[in-house]
């Protein structure tokens, strides 16, 4: 009895189940929802494969072989090369320069279906699919063929995701089409990075064994296959250890691919690498903060970074190579600046060298320090720094001789506060006199008499000024501490340099700039840089300014920096360094 009492609800819950899936089942049936489902499916499928065929058919896949081929040239303002811009590239070379080693070695561990899959490979796929469901989503790159690789570096970024995958193997297939498997394997072989700075199989053999490539023997050509895993931890530079096992592994993996018998392996493994560097850079980390600033230059006015790095261009510049050169010797002298932070960062400077009567940038130096591609230039871009005193003749001593003051007006020098929150500021000396001359206030850079003179104005007429300079001043720093500097709007070294040019040019404010032109690889001139120049200021004013800056030299604060036998007008500036720093 008790066995029977306890089937019963069982039998009745199985009924209800029984109930409920067949329900369900009408219902998929009624309504036809697996076939609703199968069709959305192949639909997104079908959705996602003709964008990816869209998109691999307008790339510019055509032109992969030629880019790589060829480098923008950088000419200075004599037309004489300056040096080269490119991306990823290094020197170019044809397959048959290129070492078997090299090629049996990169075939057998980065994609041995190489000479006979599509573009793409479906057992790396299904690994990559694999390696998605275990990493629960998290994509870790891999089961990616020759062309794909090449896909990536060349017409797509380095970031991990579906789509770019999608793209990646549509266009490998794109690839596959326009190429042979000989020009596909040529391509990415100088394309591919291998350490150290280092771009493609010619120069990483020259960097690393100092010889060409065809030259490479088994053991070398395997190393530098190697190395394409991760060129940073498998380079023989800095991980000889690393290097030689991931090479003893690449050898062993020719053997089974059926490359190389295992006796040549052996003996590979048993060689030991003799290094050698004769990689020569070509210029093209001759000038880099100046070049870098060609580049932000061509972006800002369309000219795109890939475009600019890869077709061939020629970029007119207005450098000087001596100036540059002379400047790249002063920053190299570590003794001209302030010692280095306990932490070894280096004391920052940046400098720039302007011509006043065409606004042409002849020199530039953005930091010190290990270069930063693109980087935070501080002589161009916005960094937060103040300009200190050297916004006096701007905004203060200018509109000051526009309004009926002369060179030698006299000026307080009183230590005094001014405005509603008697704002009072001190000379740099603690030394205050009655009265002072214009050009004694702005030689010795006393503060002072400038903020009295801007009180005297209306700070108003100061600010415009600056405007006319180029230079907007935020509504918060629209008070008599702008005298002195004491602002927070963003005021570069370059936007300095093209104010100051107006004193030089008879009251014309130039446009600054880097390029002049820049002409594509049929000889059309695809970007021109305005030079006009606008009125700021009368002749006379200028004129009278820059007599008044000679005495910065002459008798001022800088008569320990002037030059001998040269005239020069100027002013220095210094600010406060921030107690957060």
């Amino acid at each position: 009895m008790a066995s029977g009492e306890n089937q019963a609800p069982q039998s009745t819950g199985s009924k209800i189940w029984h109930a409920i899936w067949a329900k369900i089942r009408w219902f998929f049936r009624r309504f036809q929802l697996i076939r609703w489902a199968i069709l959305l499916v192949l639909l997104v499928i079908l959705g996602f494969s003709s964008y990816f065929t869209y998109k691999a058919k307008t790339a510019d896949v055509q032109n992969i072989k030629s880019s790589l081929q060829t480098k923008t040239e950088v000419l200075d303002g004599k037309n004489q090369v300056a040096g080269s811009l490119y991306s990823q590239k290094g020197t170019w070379v044809n397959l048959d320069k290129i070492s078997p080693s090299v090629q049996n070695a990169v075939i057998s561990t980065e994609d041995r279906s190489f000479y006979r899959n599509p573009g793409f490979d479906i057992k790396g796929i299904l690994r990559s699919v694999l390696g998605l469901i275990i990493h629960r989503g998290q994509i870790t790159g891999g089961g990616s063929t020759l062309t794909q690789q090449l896909a990536k570096n060349t017409l797509l970024t380095q970031k991990q995701s579906l789509m770019r995958k999608g793209q990646e193997i549509f266009l490998a297939v794109q690839i596959t089409k326009c190429y042979p498997k000989n020009d596909i394997l040529a391509m990415y072989l100088n394309n591919a990075y291998f350490g150290n700075g280092v771009w493609g199989v010619q120069d990483a053999s020259q960097r690393y064994f100092g010889k060409n490539a065809s030259e490479l023997t088994t053991g070398e050509g395997a190393t530098l296959a190697a190395m394409l895993r991760n060129p940073s931890f498998y380079n023989p530079v800095d991980h000889m250890d690393n290097a030689i096992a991931r090479r003893n592994l690449v050898l062993q993996l020719e053997v089974e691919a059926g490359h190389l018998s295992q006796n040549d392996a052996t003996a590979a493994k048993q060689t030991q690498l003799t290094l050698a560097n004769t990689y020569q850079t070509q210029n093209v980390d001759k000038y880099p903060s100046y070049f870098d600033a060609v580049i932000d230059e061509a972006v800002k006015h369309g000219v795109s970074e890939n475009d600019l790095l890869n077709k061939g261009y020629k970029v007119y510049t207005t450098l000087n190579q001596s100036y540059q050169q002379q400047m790249d010797a002063t920053f190299a002298r570590s003794w001209l600046f302030p010692n280095n932070a306990s932490d070894g960062t280096l004391a920052q400077a940046a400098s720039v060298a302007v011509d006043p009567k065409t606004g042409g940038v002849l020199a530039v130096e953005g930091s010190r320090g290990k270069h930063v591609y693109r980087g935070l230039n501080y002589a161009t871009q916005l960094s937060g720094r103040s300009p200190g005193s050297t916004i006096k003749p701007l905004m203060v001593y200018t509109p000051a001789l526009e309004n009926g003051y002369h060179f030698d007006s006299e000026l307080s020098d009183e230590k005094q506060p001014f405005g509603k929150n008697n704002y009072t500021p001190t000379n740099p000396t603690g030394i205050y006199q009655d009265r002072v001359p214009m050009y004694t206030a702005l030689a010795q850079s006393l503060n002072v008499p400038p903020v009295w003179l801007l009180s005297k104005l209306g700070v108003q007429k100061g600010v415009n000024s600056l405007a006319r300079f180029g230079i907007t001043l935020k509504k918060s720093d629209q008070n008599l501490a702008a005298a002195l500097g004491g602002v927070s709007t963003n005021i570069t070294p370059l936007m300095l340099a093209r104010a100051y040019s107006s004193f030089a040019n008879g009251g014309q404010l130039p446009q600054t700039h880097f390029i002049r032109k820049i002409v594509d690889a049929s000889g059309t001139v695809i970007y021109q840089s305005n030079t006009d120049a606008k009125s700021v200021m009368t002749a006379n004013v200028a004129k009278e300014m820059t007599s008044m800056m000679i005495g910065t030299f002459n008798h001022g604060t800088a008569v320990n920096a002037k030059p001998a036998g040269y005239t020069v007008a100027g002013k220095t500036g210094s600010s406060e360094v921030p107690s957060s720093w």
